[in-house]
């Protein structure tokens, strides 16, 4: 496939969402429960019910020495999602750090607001992007992403994320993650678990926020990736207006390999966009008793209620026995407090 149609893929997935119309409609909740290896209830913002049941008696089984269902700690492999798995995904984080960055270059130099795309982006003129073609879009992707160090990189990243408001909620994006999912990922590591988030975003954006955010250290965040080439003179790495891999839909299960080298036995994802459904067919291969996890989008009063037209994340979990998270039914708690 043409690195155009990667690059012009990545984009709608800033611009072009088909969830955009819908906003949250909740305060955040106001507390956040901590989760340690030693609490007396390992998921506490989820209800007791089936679900909660099954996870902890997977984990139990595992992890048991002796049990014929026993998995080696270096086989305990857990991918996450992260857009609608870990965090809210309306609109995506990381179109609001392309926002924020074309704000900053047309800071930097005015002449930019009444060139294309990005007078666009200014003027918040959707239809641009939707009419237009993949040279404006890349145009835009490579002016925002790409032409200097993972350094300077790194930290438009971090200057981003210092201020950055999540819009119609007025609060902090780290305040947008999922409080069941941290408690899940805790849990996980508690008991042997190596933690990864796979994600469609660029991996770069990710692992800026990962340690802070999840306790996912860098090298275990896969995603979206650009070209990168040497620069001796400068002694740093550069990235160049080119993708490498994108990382969403059957592109996980590779990025997955490139990364990791194995198969994970937990994976989770969720319902919206279809991306998660390859990696849950993966883990599902697994030599190892898998688990899978998918999130449906249904609490319109504390986040949103969403489906895929055709039904087919649902639908492919019904097929393979997938387990289905109902937000508004499954958890007690939607959003971390801090």
């Amino acid at each position: 496939m043409k690195k155009s149609i990667y690059i012009l893929s990545l984009v709608v997935l800033f611009f072009l969402s088909c969830k955009k119309s819908d906003t949250l409609t909740s305060p955040i909740e106001n507390k956040q429960t901590e989760t340690t290896a030693t609490s007396g209830d390992p998921l506490p913002s989820w209800n007791d019910g089936a679900l909660k049941k099954d996870i902890i008696a997977y984990v139990e089984k595992v992890t048991k020495e002796g049990s014929p269902d026993f998995i080696p700690v270096e086989s305990r492999i857990a991918t996450f999602d992260n857009d609608g798995t870990l965090w809210a995904e309306k609109p995506y984080v990381q179109e609001l750090f392309a926002f924020y960055k074309v704000k900053k270059m047309v800071e930097a130099n005015p002449a930019l607001a009444q060139k294309q795309p990005f007078k666009a982006v200014v003027e918040k003129d959707k239809t641009f992007f939707e009419k237009g073609g993949d040279k404006a879009l890349i145009e835009l992707v490579a002016a925002t992403h790409t032409g200097m160090t993972e350094d300077e990189f790194e930290a438009s990243v971090n200057d981003f994320f210092k201020t950055a408001q999540y819009p119609g909620k007025n609060v902090p994006v780290k305040q947008i993650r999922y409080q069941p999912q941290l408690e899940l990922l805790n849990y996980l590591r508690a008991n042997g678990f190596k933690t990864f988030i796979v994600t469609g975003g660029t991996v770069e954006v990710v692992r800026a926020i990962s340690q802070d955010f999840y306790g996912i250290p860098k090298d275990q965040v896969v995603g979206t990736s650009f070209k990168y080439k040497f620069d001796d003179a400068k002694n740093a790495v550069l990235r160049e207006p080119a993708l490498d891999h994108f990382n969403d839909k059957e592109g996980k299960p590779v990025g997955i390999q490139l990364h990791i080298g194995q198969r994970p036995v937990f994976a989770c994802g969720n319902e919206g966009g279809a991306g998660d459904l390859a990696m849950l067919r993966y883990s599902s291969g697994s030599k190892y008793p898998s688990f899978q996890l998918i999130v449906n989008h249904n609490d319109s009063i504390r986040e949103y209620n969403y489906q895929e037209k055709d039904n087919l994340s649902l639908n492919t979990a019904t097929k393979y026995k997938y387990h289905v998270i109902s937000m508004k039914d499954d958890w007690k708690q939607v959003f971390a407090d801090k």
